[in-house]
């Protein structure tokens, strides 16, 4: 799966440079789908969300490379990191990162990349609960809670480093996303990607693309493109794939201790807690019109 970063990075080259414009205008940044591109896409979006709303364990761990072409060579990533993910339906979820190095170097002889640990460099760790988004930052000592809202507990992972990964729901994802099915370098394999329209998304990846097994459509891997990603000016993006699979592995007897591992143990005492309140995000076209409100205000006087 390496070799998907390559070609869909390829793929995209030519979308984002005529895209530029209309990402500035808020307007979907590729041309209309065609009727049989859109019934397409509508298949492979009820496939996934019935293999996705199916689940209701899963653990698994997943790798990382982060490129960055400024920070190490060419198709050579500049950190890789390695953790687990475990999920419950529908909003309970744990990321931890376990191992992670950075880019040191060729190696005078093979001139192989060279990987080393830095100091105090741990990587993501977060948790929800159901009631709370709790992120521990081992780098800081810092535990950051952030209470949701009542109308957001008990439907899904509203947060986190993952989209796409955990309950998919078809209608909001063309909701929050302008959605397309795209070329892929495996027959086997089923490429989407999808661009933000909420600004709170756009603020965390340009651009998401997800490869899904055709014969179950379920995710295999997944890369994110930094928000201000340009293929020469600001070339960093993600690689994740997920391996270890173990889907509704849990039985009603082991529900409860499942869940009660994602809790971990209270932080240290030394360690600084910070308790916020996640705001709700707008809707597209909330956003949408109050940006056509502060383009065309209708209360200026002359």
């Amino acid at each position: 799966m390496m070799r998907l970063t390559i070609v869909t990075l390829v793929v995209m080259l030519g979308s984002l440079t005529c895209s530029a414009q209309q990402e500035q205008a808020g307007q979907q940044p590729f041309p209309p789908l065609s009727p049989a591109a859109k019934a397409n896409l509508q298949q492979v979006l009820v496939k996934w969300e019935q293999q996705s709303q199916a689940m209701k364990t899963l653990e698994c761990r997943f790798m990382r490379w982060h490129y960055d072409n400024f920070a190490a060579p060419a198709n050579v990533p500049a950190s890789k990191a390695e953790g687990i993910i475990k999920y419950a339906s529908p909003d309970k979820g744990l990321f931890r990162t376990e191992q992670l190095v950075f880019f040191a170097g060729l190696d005078p002889q093979s001139k192989k990349p060279v990987f080393q640990p830095q100091t105090n460099q741990f990587g993501e760790y977060w948790v929800c609960n159901g009631s709370q988004l709790i992120e521990f930052n081992r780098s800081k000592q810092e535990c950051t809670i952030q209470d949701l809202p009542e109308h957001m507990r008990g439907k899904n992972i509203v947060n986190g480093p993952l989209p796409f990964v955990f309950n998919l729901n078809a209608q909001q994802i063309q909701e929050r996303y302008w959605v397309r099915q795209v070329a892929s370098p495996d027959p086997a394999i089923i490429v989407v990607e999808a661009w933000p329209k909420v600004q709170e998304l756009r603020a965390q990846y340009k651009l998401v693309q997800i490869a899904l097994e055709k014969a179950t459509y379920q995710p295999h891997a997944l890369l994110m493109y930094a928000p201000n990603f340009h293929p020469k000016n600001a070339p960093k993006w993600d690689h994740y794939e997920f391996k270890d699979i173990k889907r509704n592995a849990v039985t009603a007897g082991f529900q409860q201790k499942f869940l009660g591992n994602f809790i971990p143990d209270t932080p240290p005492k030394s360690w600084k807690i910070i308790r916020e309140k996640l705001a709700p995000q707008q809707a597209p076209q909330q956003q949408q019109q109050k940006q056509q409100q502060a383009q065309n205000p209708t209360n200026i006087r002359g």
